[in-house]
């Protein structure tokens, strides 16, 4: 049923009031490890102390750097929670502990950690939320690499997998995003003045990921993001013009695990520029039943729902022997405007001249003015 201008109106209503009790939620951005994030928390921290403000460290992780431990001693500490593992005793930040103290602001490192076996959230920005539903300010910290959108790029130009990830959506969230800049050659002379590893890992760091190529590239993913941020924020408190189409993007998947991840990342990046809602669109088609397709690509799949809705999509499994209709359908239901598919394995031409209903489905997208996207 649809919703009434009276229901709309309440909702947005409820959802000022969530805003207003929710904690505000500051975010320092880098490129990589040692551009000086925590440092510059810390500092803050300092800072909002001496104006009497109740400030927290809730988890800080100085990797054994002078410079940040030193700003670390004057700072009240929420002292951590200790579990074992196997058979080793480790350390965790303790939120309910810093829940029942309510400081006005508490400072959280390394936002993309993953939590023990047997924490109660499974990640650390998981943590972050049920900080801010407490009400309590949270400043924190990530670097570009750990976003999840950005997952395969950074493994194209660096060559290594990055495990911990944070949806972005998180950061879309964020109510202030600060870049750290570094140009690179600053922070090539930081990491050989021993500022960022120990002398012994210098000089594989400098022969892997902290070669002038690769820090500019992830520079620039950094900037960008940033930007996406502030252009985010003008689109929120800058009152829209009537004209302009509220975009909803859908991406369409199969069960080819590799490009259905590069389909649902890049949506969920067009999705977050323009402030966007968007969907995934999984068709099951009789010869990917259940008792068809093999087990490792019914995980994959499952994986692909799990990282599309972590990204912020509302995932769409329909049945039917026809993809193409199927699109056409949803595009219509859904108010889609911009429809976003992988590479075609057959040339592209060949399709539209010999399937009808895919001549169809770009008829119906140009006649609506819905931007078709094929992503490589």
């Amino acid at each position: 049923m649809p919703l009434t201008d009276r229901d709309q109106s309440a909702n947005q209503f409820l959802e000022l009031i969530r805003r207003s009790k929710r904690g505000k939620f500051k975010v320092y951005i880098g490129m990589s490890a040692g551009v000086g994030k925590t440092f510059r928390m810390l500092q803050e921290a300092h800072a909002l102390l001496q104006n009497g403000v109740d400030v927290r460290v809730g988890f800080v992780e100085t990797h054994g750097r002078a410079e940040t431990e030193q700003l670390v001693h004057g700072l009240p500490v929420v002292p951590r929670r200790k579990l074992f593992y196997k058979g080793k005793e480790l350390e965790e930040m303790d939120v309910q502990a810093i829940v029942n103290l309510h400081p006005e602001i508490v400072v959280v490192d390394e936002l993309a950690h993953t939590n023990i076996e047997g924490s109660k959230n499974e990640k650390r920005w998981q943590d972050v939320l049920e900080l801010l539903e407490a009400g309590i300010n949270v400043i924190s910290a990530v670097n570009i690499q750990h976003l999840e959108s950005l997952n395969a790029d950074v493994h194209h130009i660096t060559g290594i997998e990055v495990r911990e990830r944070i949806p972005d959506r998180i950061l879309q969230l964020a109510d202030e995003v600060v870049n750290i800049d570094l140009t690179a050659d600053e922070l090539v002379a930081r990491l050989r003045a021993g500022k960022i590893y120990a002398p012994e890992k210098v000089e594989i760091a400098l022969t892997n990921f902290f070669q002038p190529e690769k820090i500019l590239q992830l520079r620039e993913l950094a900037l960008r993001e940033v930007a996406h941020q502030v252009e985010r924020k003008i689109e929120a408190e800058v009152p829209r013009s009537g004209q302009l189409r509220t975009e909803r993007f859908l991406a369409c998947i199969s069960s080819n695990d590799a490009t259905a991840k590069t389909v649902i990342r890049k949506t969920a990046r067009l999705a977050a520029y323009y402030d966007a809602q968007w969907m995934v669109l999984y068709v099951q088609t009789p010869q990917e039943e259940p008792d068809k397709i093999n087990l490792a690509l019914q995980r994959y799949l499952i994986n692909n729902f799990k990282t599309a809705t972590e990204l912020g999509a509302e995932v769409i499994r329909v049945k039917s022997p026809n993809i193409a209709q199927t699109i056409l359908n949803v595009t219509r239901e859904r108010e889609i405007t911009t429809v976003c598919i992988g590479k075609p394995h057959l040339n592209l031409w060949q399709i539209i001249l010999h399937t009808s209903i895919f001549s169809q489905l770009l008829m119906h997208l140009s006649g609506n003015k819905v931007d078709l996207i094929i992503l490589s």
